[in-house]
């Protein structure tokens, strides 16, 4: 029997895979469990998405592509080097606090399924590698007009990483530890978001 397309199905079935794997997983996530959580049958997964490896890469490279769109788009705009560097830590922070949950989810099927970098490099690599270049050669101008100092594109972008990501990592503990109510986070968040791109751009100056 011919089973018909339904784009309101997919999407269901998507949103509820991505929600189970940032909850749980990818390994501790089955095709059976998508299904019942997303109101059909296990049929209609495989038809949709063949897999659950295909369905999370759909995750994955969709979380990927908000992220890099975000990057594009600041890049396209004319403002100065400070101006797009502050909307790309702006941009970064953004995507992880709307999605918290994805950076466990990525460090973990990074380290216990390392082919998926592989993977992504095929599909995502030239996109990446336009972006990053562009930023490198403004960064190099930027170098050689005595405007920063001495600085590697590859150093300057873990030092973004690492500040947004760590503080989504931590701020369960914290928020344990502190027993902050959601306003008093939220007013954090707010306020580490300006230090991130004060201390980033502090560290820029010659």
């Amino acid at each position: 029997m011919e089973i018909k397309k339904d784009h309101d199905t997919e999407k269901v079935i998507l949103e509820t895979a991505e929600r189970l794997f940032l909850e749980k997983g990818f390994a501790m996530t089955s095709t059976v469990e998508i299904a019942r959580e997303a109101g059909c049958n296990q049929a209609m997964v495989h038809y949709y998405y063949r897999s659950k490896e295909n369905l999370f890469q759909s995750i994955f490279e969709q979380k990927l592509k908000l992220l890099m769109s975000s990057f594009e788009e600041t890049n396209q705009k004319e403002i100065n080097f400070e101006e797009r560097l502050t909307q790309i830590i702006g941009s970064h922070f953004e995507m992880i606090r709307a999605n918290p949950k994805v950076p466990f989810l990525i460090f973990n099927e990074l380290i216990t399924n390392p082919s998926r970098i592989d993977s992504l490099k095929e599909k995502m690599g030239s996109r990446t590698l336009s972006v990053f270049m562009q930023l490198q050669n403004e960064l190099q101008t930027e170098i050689d007009k005595g405007n920063i100092c001495q600085i590697d594109m590859i150093d300057l972008a873990f030092s973004i990483i690492s500040l947004n990501v760590m503080l989504f990592l931590g701020s369960p503990i914290l928020r344990i530890i502190t027993k902050m109510e959601d306003a008093e986070f939220e007013s954090l968040i707010e306020h580490r978001k300006k230090e991130h791109v004060r201390i980033i751009l502090a560290s820029l100056k010659p």
